[in-house]
């Protein structure tokens, strides 16, 4: 009987159940069974996936506290993720999934409404897990479907909200400001939802540049939030629209705010308050004691950590601003050796040692630091554009103080003494030994140093929150970089894993320790009892390590064992001496090349830098080199002028030997009679430039290329010079075909490689030089043809070319076609060509040949041949017309 009332209970139970389930039946029993199963178990799941990916988005965030801070955070849209790493929270994605599926199985929508409470909450959770993973269409469509089936729900307010915060993503800024207003004008909104509407609208507000309007709501959102941690950004972001605001005082006072936070504020917050705080320090007239009392005292809080690039920055920037660039030298250096993924700060590091290099004329030091602040930049922003002029003004010189450093290196010791060569590299390897070894143990040390500062990162910057598991805030996807911030010619320790600390991932740390090792022990063999055997004993003392880790510490000698350094080829004499240059040509371009460098060092510290103890020591190396004639005058001249500024006994020293020494040039003319006609063109070679242009224009070759030639030594030193030697270019490619064009530009991409007409003629070598020396004959079909007669250049008194001319002009006067036209046209230096041009076929340009030589009007019996359009261009171009003629022939 028992059994049977069992069997019969649960038979009416699974029917019971069964009933349940459907969707489709509006009882009691249906809609508690749906609303709680999805509530308590598909939405609880959901809602913890959410929870879960807004804590994890304000973890990995990366704020960029260099701008007005954004009111709310956002993962990043697919085309700002870098390759390699993960472009979506998985979390919202299991939210989405969740929230579909209790839409999916327990939506109860019967009778035109929906009977199912639970689905409000339902599609607000798909709406917000949309929203957050970009998708701000699709979350669009979820929140106005609660507005439109649920108008009584209690998540209508918070479903509004949403919806004006994605309309805000969608750019509909000004629809969701009138929203909002009119949804805050209802004074129905309470607590975190009336926090979440004023906070947005602020946000709104600022997409507009209503920034005033936007202080006013963001006071209310920091009133009402019940988050600590909007509290402080809020608190922020106020700060940062009074200091944009120029209100300095209400900065302070909100930044002042964030500080006084303490622990209740995330870490982040209260060390770039401190930073802002320090952009209105008055460095004339403030409390410099104070400053630097309290940053010295951040410095040493280990709970800041974490912030020592932000910190170290400010520092610098102080010693900076006091005039004490060594000072602040340190403390950038130290900020670029903190982990930070701030690459705005790094880059500011970067440009502010560049100045302080450039203002103290250690250009090349400069321009190497400009290097990495152009890296860290985007390559879109004005300050990227300025500080890539910098660095093109800076081009010029690294390149000639680098040709310098080099040839004069070379040069001093292929004039030393075989026995005073050997001394010289015997010293050299020595230090470097030594500075090898002061290398390796120093990036053991710094790789201790970031790997430990790696480990207290993991605890600098946290969410105090019950039952959420804290992470650094600063680490995007929970990884960090240690490669980031390097200073210039720092090498990335190569180690697997970001996060690794294992000892034999680093190769300095593994160089370190097997210095301190064969220090201690020597040589020992791999076997039992090896501390106990003798380093003597071991087979393999002088063999190399064959780890290919082992790059720094194998060149150390160990105390006990002087057998132990390895044979490398960088530690013997005969290395470098085997590749010094013997042969005479090979010095005499050396010498060559370091004169011209002097000479355009000169120019440009005088001319561009204002730097003239710097022009004048170039130029005096210049003037004791024994350089090329054509140098030693202008190199004098410029002297000169920079003595008048420098030293006025140099300068009147510097002029007379120009008058005496060279009496004709045009330099002499000008010091001996400033006032002549000569001197007061001087400063116009733009002008003299114009004219030859012209002429170059008209046709005119022959005569525009000598005086250019002429030109080019007088004005040499000049910066309008490369605008002359482009025009010789043309011109020698006018007249002496495509191999001289090619020399001629060759010579000024490689002498002026950073201004506008050295990177033409680079590119034209580049890519134009190319197709016109791959140009042949014959390679497309004629479309025109020509008779040419050549002719000796010049002719203007060659009776024999008027006669020919004149003979030409009556037999097209007499042809009288609209087609057929005479041309003289520039060949060679001493040939020219007379040309009739308009013959549809080459059977016509014969028979018009046949009539010049037989009719008696003409009688024509000078050399002549016939030439396609397309023949014409190449022998005009290659300057081949034997190699044409033997294919007539």
């Amino acid at each position: 009987m028992k059994n049977n009332i069992l069997k019969y209970t649960l038979i009416i139970g699974f029917l019971t159940v069964l009933v349940a389930c459907s969707t489709k039946r509006n009882s009691f029993v249906n809609r508690k069974f749906h609303s709680k199963t999805a509530k308590y178990n598909i939405l609880y799941n959901g809602g913890v996936a959410f929870d879960k990916g807004v804590e994890d988005l304000k973890v990995t965030y990366k704020d960029n506290f260099w701008e007005i801070l954004p009111v709310e955070r956002m993962q990043s849209k697919e085309e700002n993720i870098l390759p390699g790493q993960q472009n979506k929270n998985p979390n919202f994605e299991r939210a989405e999934t969740k929230a579909a599926k209790a839409i999916q199985k327990h939506a109860m929508y019967i009778e035109g409404s929906e009977k199912n409470p639970q689905m409000d909450e339902a599609h607000l959770l798909l709406g917000k897990a949309r929203y957050y993973d970009n998708r701000f269409l699709p979350a669009l469509e979820a929140f106005n479907y609660i507005l439109y089936k649920y108008p009584t729900s209690d998540k209508i307010f918070e479903a509004k909200v949403w919806r004006e915060k994605t309309n805000i993503r969608l750019e509909n800024d000004q629809q969701a400001i009138k929203n909002l207003k009119k949804l805050i004008s209802d004074k129905k909104l309470k607590g975190q939802v009336q926090a979440d509407a004023n906070a947005i609208l602020a946000q709104a507000y600022l997409n507009v540049g209503v920034k005033d309007t936007a202080i006013a709501r963001l006071k209310i959102a920091r009133e009402i939030t019940e988050h600590k941690e909007e509290k402080a950004r809020y608190r922020f972001i106020l700060g940062q629209l009074y200091e944009s605001l120029g209100y300095k005082d209400s900065a302070y006072s909100a930044f002042q705010e964030v500080i006084d936070m303490k622990r209740k504020s995330p870490r982040r917050y209260v060390i770039w308050a401190h930073a802002k705080q320090a952009g209105q320090f008055d460095y004339k007239n403030g409390d410099t004691l104070a400053f630097m009392e309290k940053y010295n005292d951040l410095l040493k809080d280990r709970e800041n950590r974490p912030y020592l690039d932000v910190i170290n920055h400010q520092v610098g920037l102080f010693y900076d601003k006091q005039g004490l660039p060594q000072h602040a030298k340190k403390y950038y250096n130290k900020s670029l050796r903190s982990l930070s993924q701030d690459n705005y700060l790094m880059a500011s590091n970067h440009r502010n040692l560049a100045e302080i290099h450039f203002d103290e004329a250690r250009y090349v030091t400069a321009g190497k630091y400009y290097d990495s602040t152009m890296l860290r930049l985007d390559n879109k922003s004005r300050e990227y554009f300025a500080v890539k002029k910098k660095r093109e003004n800076l081009s010029d010189v690294i390149r000639y103080e680098g040709i310098v450093h080099a040839n004069d290196s070379i040069l001093k010791v292929v004039a030393m003494s075989d026995n005073d060569k050997r001394n010289f590299y015997e010293a050299y390897i020595a230090k470097r030994k030594i500075d090898d070894e002061k290398k390796a143990l120093e990036a053991a040390k710094r790789q201790q140093e970031q790997q430990q500062q790696q480990q207290e990162q993991g605890s600098g910057d946290l969410d105090i929150k019950p039952g959420v598991v804290n992470a650094p805030s600063e680490v995007k996807g929970g990884k960090t970089n240690p490669n980031s911030g390097l200073p210039p010619g720092m090498e990335p320790s190569g180690m697997p894993s970001s996060q690794s600390n294992f000892y034999f991932y680093n190769p300095s740390t593994v160089a370190f320790g097997k210095n301190e090792f064969r220090k201690k022990w020597g040589n020992r063999t791999l076997k039992e009892n090896w501390r106990w055997a003798s380093s003597g004993e071991s087979k393999d003392d002088n063999k190399p390590d064959d780890d290919a880790n082992d790059t720094l510490a194998d060149v150390v000698k160990a105390d006990e064992n002087p057998k132990e350094v390895v044979a490398k080829p960088e530690y013997s004499a005969e290395y470098y001496l085997k590749q010094l240059p013997t042969d005479q040509k090979v010095l005499d371009s050396l010498a060559r090349e370091r004169n011209f460098a002097y000479f355009q060092l000169g120019s440009i510290y005088k001319e561009k830098f204002r730097e003239y103890e710097l022009a004048a020591s170039r130029l005096e190396k210049l003037l004791v080199s024994q350089p090329e004639e054509r140098l030693v005058l202008p190199a004098k001249y410029n002297l000169y002028k920079i003595y008048e500024i420098i030293n006025s006994d140099k300068a009147a020293a510097m002029k007379q030997e120009i008058i005496s020494g060279y009496p004709n040039s045009h330099y002499a003319q000008i010091l001996a009679n400033p006032n002549s006609e000569i001197a007061k063109n001087q400063e116009a070679p733009d002008v003299v430039f114009a004219q030859l242009y012209k002429e170059y224009e008209s046709g005119n070759y022959h005569q525009t290329l000598q005086q250019v030639e002429l030109m080019t030594e007088r004005f040499a030193g000049d910066e309008i010079i490369v605008k002359f030697e482009m025009l010789r270019a043309n011109l020698l490619g006018r007249l002496k075909g495509v191999e001289e064009y090619k020399r001629a530009l060759t010579a000024v991409a490689y002498n002026y490689p950073n201004l506008e007409e050295g990177k033409r003629a680079d590119a034209i070598v580049k890519n134009d030089i190319p197709k016109l020396e791959a140009l042949t004959f014959n390679a497309a079909p004629p479309v025109s043809w020509k008779i040419i007669y050549p002719i000796p250049y010049p002719n203007d008194k060659d009776a024999k070319v008027k006669v020919l001319k004149d003979k030409l002009q009556k037999y097209i006067k007499d042809r009288n076609s609209v087609s057929i036209t005479l041309s003289e046209d520039v060949y060679m230096m001493n040939q020219s060509f007379m040309v009739i041009h308009g013959f549809s076929n080459k059977e016509g340009a014969q028979s018009t040949i046949s009539v010049l030589k037989e009719f008696r009007d003409y009688k024509i019996k000078d050399a002549v041949f016939v030439i396609s359009n397309e023949d014409y261009k190449v022998v005009q171009i290659k300057k081949n017309l034997e190699q044409y003629l033997g294919t007539l022939n």
